[in-house]
Parts: structure tokens; sequence; C-alpha cells
């Protein structure tokens, strides 16, 4: 049964050549125009990768930060202890603490969206790997965010640091910003995250690795997106 969309989905709709390759400048453009929401809709980026994720060596995972940010704030919760704690509370952080925040995440709560522990407490965190695991919020090195080097960790968080990581299907799926953004910021940001995908490729990876791009806001159609010139 085909999917009921409404009257400003269609409209965005007949806007977008669905065969048509674009220009990242152009698409973006356009992806401003399909946003049909009532809101400030994200700018999404989703890359097929010609990986094989079920390969340890082809497992693609990182955080990179954004020059100009994604237009969302996000709440930050720090595990630590000490010092560690004093300088998460300094950079920033809207959560901190140790025994008593382990308790109250187990317990449910889940009021933050990034979470940060120093490798001393990751004994004690990794207790909540059922809560924190299906949400994708469990501290991680590759990401950065497993480390003590905490006050670096809250301010690139803070400055827009986005998470990537390929699913069992091989795609990649990232925030670029918000449709408010001037285009050339959302330009600015989708090469910066181009650039850390192809440094992401494995070497494992066999055939072509970049397979196709699409940009879409979150509530419009997506744009395939011309990419031959990243292409390895």
């Amino acid at each position: 049964m085909a999917t009921k969309r409404g009257k400003k989905y269609e409209d965005a709709l007949k806007l977008v050549d669905r065969e048509k390759v674009y220009n990242v400048e152009e698409a973006i453009e356009l992806v401003k125009k399909t946003a049909v929401a009532n809101f400030d809709e994200t700018v999404e980026l989703a890359a097929r990768l010609g990986v094989d994720p079920k390969k340890a060596d082809q497992q693609i995972r990182g955080a990179v930060v954004l020059p100009n940010g994604t237009g969302k704030t996000q709440r930050v919760l720090v595990f630590a202890k000490g010092d560690k704690a004093k300088e998460a509370e300094a950079a920033g952080a809207d959560f901190v603490g140790e025994e008593d925040m382990i308790n109250k995440v187990s317990q449910g709560w889940l009021d933050f969206d990034v979470v940060v522990a120093t490798p001393d407490m990751m004994a004690q965190v990794g207790k909540l790997g059922r809560v924190l695991g299906p949400k994708g919020l469990m501290p991680n090195p590759k990401t950065g965010t497993v480390t003590f080097e905490v006050e670096k960790a809250v301010n690139e968080i803070k400055a827009g640091k986005v998470e990537y990581r390929v699913d069992k299907a091989g795609n990649i799926h990232v925030p670029l910003g918000k449709t408010s953004f001037d285009n050339d910021k959302l330009v600015e940001n989708f090469k910066t995250m181009m650039d850390t995908l192809m440094k992401a490729k494995p070497a494992a990876a066999k055939g072509t690795y970049l397979r196709n791009v699409s940009l879409a806001a979150t509530m419009g159609p997506g744009l395939k997106i011309n990419v031959s010139g990243y292409k390895l």
C-alpha cells in the first residue's frame, strides 16, 4: 500500500526532478524550497557506502565538528569525578556526576543528547549499556566521548560536533544544519562531512566506496547529489 502524502509534500515533490543529479549548491537551494513544515527543518545528508558493516575492518564510526554547527544545542551529560567533574561544569556541561547520575540514568532518566565519560568511570558507566546502547548514547573512544580531555569534548559538542555511524545496510545519516542557515554555511558543512567520510574509507572496502548521496529537509523529498569530485 502506497504511503499517503500531504498536499504540501506533493507540491514540494513537483519542484524536484527525481532523475536529476544536483550540484550541492543547487540542491541546498532546492532543499530549502521543499521544506514545507511549519518549523525550522534540519537539512540531512544520507550516504550509501560500498562497505560490508558485518566485517569489523569495514565498520565506519566517528565524529566531526561541523564548521557552522547544526543549529541544535546539545544537552551534554558528563560522567566524571573530582577535578574532571569541575572541568566539565566550567566547560558548560548540562549535567555532571558519577554514581548519583549513573543511578538516575539506570532508573530511566534520559533528558540529554550526548554522554561523555572519563576512562576511569567506564567500568561503572558500562552497567548502563542496556539503557544507553539502544539509543546510541553509549560513550565511545572512536567518537571522542571517552576521554580525560573533558573541556575539549564538551566544547566540541556544543560547537556542533556530529557523530556518524554506518548502519547494517551500509548507510550513514547525519544532520548538516537548519534550513534557516545561509546556503554557503550549509555547503561548507556538507563539504566538511564529505571530506570526513572519504578519509574514513576502510582499506578493506572493495569496489565503489561512495555509492550515492542525497540531501533532504526533515519533511521534504530527497535530492540526489553529484559526488563525482569525491569518488576514489
